[in-house]
């Protein structure tokens, strides 16, 4: 029932917002706001065209153009997004979101130092986002850093000490600097809040102890 009420709720804001934007066909914020309606209602073509109309009406909104990069990053055309959020730097600089999908994008494609690179700009920015520390944690352990995925790690537990992942990627980080015990009660912590632990990594740990 929460669900379809989510859904029905979702329906009525767009319904609203479509009509504000036949009415005012200049309203920048009503186009960009309903592409963000359009996208969590996982319309991403209508999300595109509205974000685009947005633009196309504000061309230095660095926010439509992070939302529109994430909607091509999510719909799989990674060199797309890229020149989206390369083109909302253009216009803020400083957008911890632009840059954090930058990493993001340079994860996906294996390019580890220049995500590592792209996700700590992004924390410098707007140090108290967890998700951001959780990627960089991620991506030390993928350049093996295990001192600077551990220092990742605990910045993402101490901003959101619920999530999981941030757990996950913080027994990882222990397990590489050999403090097995540490590594088991993190281990345990993100599989009591639901997180899906590797089977393997979790008989590595318990290997150990």
């Amino acid at each position: 029932m929460a669900d379809k009420a989510t859904k029905e709720n979702i329906q009525e804001v767009i319904e609203e917002l479509e009509k504000k934007c036949k009415e005012y066909p200049d309203n920048f914020i009503a186009h960009h706001h309903l592409g963000l309606v359009y996208r969590k209602a996982g319309r991403h073509q209508d999300a595109i065209r509205s974000l685009e109309k947005a633009i196309e009406l504000d061309e230095h909104s660095a926010d439509s153009y992070v939302n529109l990069g994430s909607i091509h990053f999510e719909l799989g055309d990674l060199d797309k997004a890229m020149d989206i959020n390369k083109k909302a730097l253009t216009f803020l600089v400083k957008s911890p979101e632009a840059h954090a999908n930058i990493g993001l994008i340079h994860q996906q494609k294996g390019e580890i130092q220049e995500a590592i690179d792209s996700y700590t700009k992004s924390a410098a920015i707007d140090p108290n986002v967890a998700y951001t520390w959780v990627n960089l944690a991620s991506v030390h352990i993928m350049a093996e850093d295990f001192d600077a995925a551990l220092v990742a790690a605990q910045k993402a537990v101490k901003i959101d000490p619920d999530f999981a992942m941030a757990r996950n990627n913080l027994a990882v980080a222990h397990y590489y600097k050999q403090d097995f015990k540490a590594a088991k009660k993190e281990m345990d912590i993100a599989i009591e809040a639901g997180y899906q632990v590797d089977p393997r990594f979790k008989q590595a740990v318990e290997a150990e102890l």
